[in-house]
């Protein structure tokens, strides 16, 4: 079975690499603003069907993997800030607060096709206005939801998490690996 990869995201495709799964990549084009649910696990959900559905099977021996990320703070989705002014709102609310990130995942072959989301809780420290307007000048927020990135300079941020890390980096791997093994895709 070929693992054909949804997403041009590199931190998705880092984590693949990381657990030995080959992937190609198909990048679905697909307007994101249709799904238009508040509820951030529904949301994800929905957004990891639309790409995952948008990439036809050219084969049976493939097996498409497409998910999506977002940051719920208070009852409000953080997706990628758009501008600094964004990006600082984001950051200076979880300032000191624990926030959830919800990644779905979609996994569809010809003949079976599975969605999961799974949640990680994330607590920052209180954090300065010299140490958010500092982060914000640097090229990090802007392709991450939530306006940060654990797995790089925004770890200084993080005081506590509770559930899968590599879920807050933007796949969790872990579970994606189980589920894999259903649709006969294993670790090389």
């Amino acid at each position: 079975m070929n693992l054909i990869l949804a997403s041009s995201s590199p931190r998705r495709q880092e984590l693949l690499q990381q657990v030995h799964i080959p992937f190609t990549i198909r990048k679905p084009d697909v307007d994101e603003s249709q799904i238009t649910a508040t509820d951030p696990a529904e949301k994800v959900e929905e957004l990891a069907r639309l790409k995952g559905t948008h990439i036809p099977i050219q084969n049976k021996d493939e097996v498409i993997l497409s998910a999506d990320t977002v940051v719920s703070f208070q009852q409000s989705i953080f997706e990628k800030p758009t501008a600094k002014q964004a990006a600082y709102k984001m950051i200076e609310a979880m300032s000191g607060n624990k926030h959830e990130v919800y990644t779905g995942v979609m996994l569809r072959s010809s003949d079976k096709e599975m969605v999961f989301v799974e949640s990680t809780t994330v607590e920052f420290w209180p954090l300065t206005e010299e140490e958010i307007i500092s982060y914000i000048e640097t090229d990090e927020p802007y392709d991450k939801a939530g306006g940060y990135g654990i797995q790089s300079v925004g770890a200084m941020f993080v005081k506590e998490i509770i559930g899968d890390y590599y879920n807050v980096v933007g796949l969790p791997i872990s579970r994606v690996v189980r589920e894999l093994a259903h649709f006969q895709i294993f670790p090389r």
